[in-house]
């Protein structure tokens, strides 16, 4: 056979990076240094194995040998990732805080994206600058990071610790605000004092603005206003003298007619069920339909008739195929309402709490309240809100739609124009 001669300088450098790989793999250190030394003798400019020599350096301690390797391998592959962040590295042992800080922003100036060039930097910044200066920096690697399911294992410590100090930054922060503006806060006009204790919340970080998201039906430009002034509706008082009325014939349709409760959430099978998994098709959050999509239920009525008579009375919020609706809400014990968004903001939610043991609450946006029997609260359930019933007891509401008192006349009959000529066209009413 023909002699072919030595192989060519290339291929003994691609076999040489190819072996000193799979001793790496195998754990095997020393012979893959030996493996990078011996590709720095055929191309002493290899930027691979100046930047692994380095690494070995490092990895033994010998900081200046180190640099010497990775500043030839930055020579030769200035925009280098790994080089720049292990230089970083090197210059951190050494203690130049400058040089270090040199090495992370170059890795960012090539990609301003780069999560563990952001996580480096936050450290850098905690150490040597502010506390407001790192907790920045790590909300910027988490907000590009992708969620925690999917986070790198070599990351995910770097990543929970950037989160813990964000979330610890925003409270400390948040404390020294309200501690600061406690006297203004305080002297604020009860409906407004609100507003600023979540402007507090949202500059400190603690909590991100609330918008109104409609399912259905949105009107735009309308204050996305968790609870409204009971002010606003002063027709309620007349529903609310009625509460022991109501209290009693709640009592007996209890008592007599516990079926005619029903599971609140009833997807159909095939259906996508989201956050609703615990609640479908459970009586854990039971109704009592008195009107349903502007339908009125009368064998649920009947069983009280003064509910119904007062109910009657009321300027509830009339949109085709929409609302009204009217039930009783029941809420079984230990049982929580996860966040969600309702059909319109058009209309409004109004609860008449019933029986409400202790332990229950109502959160709408940033704002939690806590129901009281007798007293009617008014919300915007297109703003994001949940309910929960911490008691051993059973907690029940009655539920109805009034209209939003920012609409005029005339809007509020376009709403319902809108949303007729909507069924038509999606075949749920007749053309």
């Amino acid at each position: 056979m023909k002699d072919r001669g030595p192989i060519p300088m290339k291929s003994n450098v691609t076999e040489l990076v190819q072996a000193a790989g799979r001793s790496a793999a195998a754990g095997n250190w020393q012979q893959a240094e030996d493996h990078w030394r011996q590709v720095i003798v055929i191309e002493p400019s290899h930027p691979q194995a100046l930047c692994s020599l380095g690494i070995h350096a490092l990895q033994r301690g010998d900081v200046d040998s180190a640099l010497e390797f990775l500043e030839s391998s930055r020579s030769a592959a200035p925009g280098d990732t790994l080089t720049l962040m292990t230089i970083a590295a090197a210059h951190r042992q050494r203690g130049n805080v400058a040089a270090e800080r040199e090495a992370i922003d170059a890795v960012l100036d090539s990609n301003n994206n780069f999560v563990p060039a952001l996580l480096l930097k936050g450290d850098w910044m905690e150490r040597n600058s502010t506390a407001a200066a790192a907790a920045a920096m790590y909300k910027a690697a988490l907000a590009i990071s992708p969620t925690e399911a999917d986070w790198p294992a070599d990351f995910r410590e770097r990543l929970l610790y950037a989160r813990n100090f964000v979330a610890r930054h925003s409270a400390a922060l948040f404390q020294h605000l309200n501690s600061t503006l406690v006297n203004e806060l305080q002297q604020l006009a009860g409906g407004l004092a609100p507003r600023w204790r979540e402007a507090v919340s949202i500059r400190a970080g603690m909590s991100r603005p609330f918008v109104s998201q409609s399912n259905q039906l949105h009107v735009p430009r309308l204050p996305a206003i968790p609870f409204y002034d009971r002010s606003a509706f002063p027709f309620l008082a007349a529903l609310e003298a009625k509460t022991d009325t109501i209290r009693a014939e709640l009592a007996q349709l209890i008592a007599e007619h516990s079926d005619s409760f029903e599971p609140y959430i009833a997807y159909k099978s095939g259906d996508p069920v989201h956050q609703w998994s615990k609640l479908n098709h459970s009586k854990d959050w039971g109704a009592c339909h008195l009107w349903r999509g502007g339908v009125a239920c009368e064998d649920n009525l009947k069983h009280c008739p003064e509910t119904a008579k007062v109910l009657r009375t009321l300027p509830l919020a009339d949109i085709d195929g929409l609302c009204p609706n009217v039930f009783f809400s029941s809420l079984q014990p230990h049982t929580h309402i996860p966040s969600h968004y309702g059909e319109s903001n058009a209309r409004l939610i109004a609860h008449l709490p019933l029986l409400v043991p202790p332990g229950c609450k109502l959160r709408v946006g940033f704002e939690e309240r806590e129901w009281k029997v007798g007293e009617v609260l008014v919300f915007d359930d297109t703003v994001q809100h949940e309910a929960v019933n911490n008691s051993d007891d059973l907690r029940v509401v009655l539920i109805f739609d009034l209209w939003n008192p920012l609409l005029s006349e005339a809007e509020r009959r376009l709403t319902s124009r809108l949303a007729a000529a909507m069924r038509r066209f999606s075949g749920l009413a007749p053309a």
